[in-house]
């Protein structure tokens, strides 16, 4: 499970955030292009919050395929 505590710097504020256990799989990125990137660094973060439910929908299906978790979803 994500934590919170542990967040990527990159992502911007909002309640979807990856933390520092990415192991830059890359499936975020596939999977919702419009709201996840790599950063330098190797690894995803959030670069735009979802904005509508198309979006919302791909993000809740990149939390789900994540390999190790790590993107989290403060509203839970």
């Amino acid at each position: 499970m994500a934590d919170a505590g542990n967040k990527t710097p990159e992502n911007v504020p909002g309640k979807f955030y990856v933390d520092k256990t990415c192991i830059a799989a890359k499936f975020c990125v596939a999977v919702a292009p419009e709201n996840f990137a790599m950063a330098d660094g190797g690894y995803a973060y959030v670069k735009k919050q979802p904005s509508n439910g198309s979006e919302t929908t791909q993000v809740e299906e990149a939390i789900d395929g994540c390999p190790v978790l790590a993107i989290g979803d403060d509203a839970k």
